[in-house]
C-alpha cells in the first residue's frame, strides 16, 4: 500500500502536523507499506528530517507572498498558513499524485478543506483527514480527531455520510516507544516526588514562552537542586537566547535540540511544563503530570478538557507558572497533585492509537 501525506511545518504553523504524520508513516513503514510526503518549502519546514527518516519528499515551492487574500481568510482563518491559494496547492499536489499510484492520501493541514479535497480525491480514491478544529467541511473516507473533549457529532454536516470518524484519545498518534516505556514510567510515579522538570513548548515557540517559563521558575520558591530539562527545535528563533538564559539560572539545566529520546526524558521527569498540543497525549500515556500553557486559541478546547479530567493544570502565560509552582510547594498539595494527574492521564491514553488508525487504513484499502 502506498500512502501519500500532505502536511506542512513552518515558523508560523509549528512542527506538530508533520511530526504526527511522521509517526503515522513510521508505523505504516514498520508494517511494510510505502509512504511519501508532500510539503511546502516554508521557512522552518522539516524536509531534512523527513528525508533522514528514509521517506521520499516532494517539496512544493515557497510562495513569494506568505499572505492569502482577505476574502479567503474570511472563509478559513488559517488560509495564510498555505502560502498560496488552495487552488494552486491542489494543482501542485495533483502533479505529484498523478505520477504515483497512491492508495491513501493523508491530509493534515488547517488551511485545507473539502474544496481542495474534491480536487484531488479522484486521483487517490480515499482520503484520511487529520483535524483538530471541526470548523470546516471535508471530503474524506476517514476523519481523525484525536482530541479529548471532541465528539463525533461535532462533525455532523461536515463530512460525507460514508465517512468513518475516529474520535478521541483512543486514536492518538504516538510513537511506539511511549507504549514501550509506559509501565516503567507509571511505576516510578507510585511514590511521586519533584526532582526533575521537563520544559517543552513546541518545536518552534516563536514567542519565546520558554523564556517566560524560565523567568517564572527562577523567581519561584522551587529548591535549587531541582533539575530542568529544556527541549527545543533547531528552527526555534529564540534558541540561543534560551541557552544564554539557562546558564544564568540557579538550577542545573540542560538545553537539548531535536531530541530523539523524548519518551525516555518524559519517563524520567517528575513534572512537565508544556503546550496543549500533541505532546499532551505523550504525557498522558506516561502519566507525566503537567502544567500546560495555552499558546493558541485552537488549543483551548483540548486544554479545558485536560483540566476537567484533572490531567493538567492550565495557565494562559508562562509568567503564571510561578504562581502554580509556589502554591504547590507551600500548601502541601505537591505529591497529591502529581499522583492524581499521573493517574488521570494514564487512564486516557494507552499508546496504541497509531495501530488502530493503521488498521483502519489497511482494512479499508483491502476492501476498496
Amino acid at each position: 500500500m502506498l500512502v501519500v501525506l500532505r502536511a506542512d511545518a513552518s515558523i508560523e504553523i509549528g512542527t506538530g502536523h508533520v511530526m504526527r504524520c511522521l509517526t503515522l508513516a513510521d508505523e505504516l513503514k514498520r508494517q511494510g507499506h510505502q509512504c511519501l510526503f508532500i510539503c511546502r518549502e516554508h521557512e522552518g519546514h522539516l524536509g531534512e528530517l523527513i528525508v533522514s527518516k528514509g521517506y521520499e519528499l516532494y517539496l512544493l515551492p515557497a510562495s513569494r507572498s506568505s499572505k492569502e487574500q482577505s476574502s479567503e481568510r474570511a472563509k478559513n482563518p488559517h488560509a495564510d498558513w498555505l502560502g498560496v491559494s488552495w487552488q494552486q496547492d491542489a494543482e501542485q499536489t495533483l502533479e505529484v499524485l498523478s505520477a504515483v499510484e497512491a492508495d491513501w492520501l493523508v491530509v493534515d493541514h488547517y488551511a485545507l478543506d473539502a474544496r481542495w479535497e474534491r480536487q484531488v480525491v479522484a486521483t487517490v480514491g480515499q482520503i484520511l483527514v487529520i483535524d483538530d478544529l471541526a470548523d470546516r467541511d471535508h471530503e474524506c473516507s476517514l476523519l481523525l480527531d484525536q482530541n479529548l473533549g471532541r465528539v463525533a457529532s461535532d462533525y455532523d454536516q461536515r463530512v460525507p455520510a460514508h465517512c468513518v470518524r475516529l474520535i478521541g484519545p483512543e486514536y492518538v498518534l504516538l510513537r511506539p516507544e511511549f507504549a514501550r516505556l509506559r509501565q516503567r514510567s507509571l511505576k516510578r510515579r507510585q511514590q511521586p516526588q519533584l526532582k526533575s522538570i521537563l520544559i517543552s513548548l513546541g518545536g518552534i515557540d516563536k514567542t519565546n514562552v520558554t523564556g517566560q517559563v524560565l523567568r517564572a521558575i527562577a523567581e519561584s520558591s522551587l529548591p535549587s537542586e531541582i533539575k530542568l530539562d529544556i527541549i527545543m527545535g533547531a528552527a526555534s528563533p529564540h534558541l540561543e537566547e534560551v541557552r544564554d538564559q539557562a546558564q544564568r539560572l540557579r538550577f542545573s539545566v540542560t538545553v537539548s535540540v531535536n531530541v530523539s529520546d523524548m519518551a525516555e526524558r518524559m519517563c524520567e521527569a517528575d513534572l512537565s511544563i508544556g503546550a496543549a498540543g500533541s505532546t499532551s497525549w505523550e504525557r498522558c500515556c506516561l502519566g507525566l503530570p503537567a502544567i500546560v500553557v495555552v499558546l493558541a486559541d485552537n488549543q483551548r478546547l483540548a486544554a479545558q478538557a485536560l483540566k476537567e479530567e484533572d490531567v493538567a493544570i492550565i495557565v494562559d502565560s508562562g509568567e503564571s507558572v510561578r504562581t502554580v509552582l509556589d502554591r504547590m510547594m507551600t500548601d502541601g498539595s505537591l505529591t497529591t497533585s502529581l499522583a492524581s494527574m499521573a493517574r488521570a492521564g494514564s487512564e486516557l491514553v494507552d499508546g496504541m492509537g497509531c495501530n488502530r488508525v493503521v488498521s483502519e487504513l489497511t482494512g479499508r484499502s483491502a476492501g476498496f
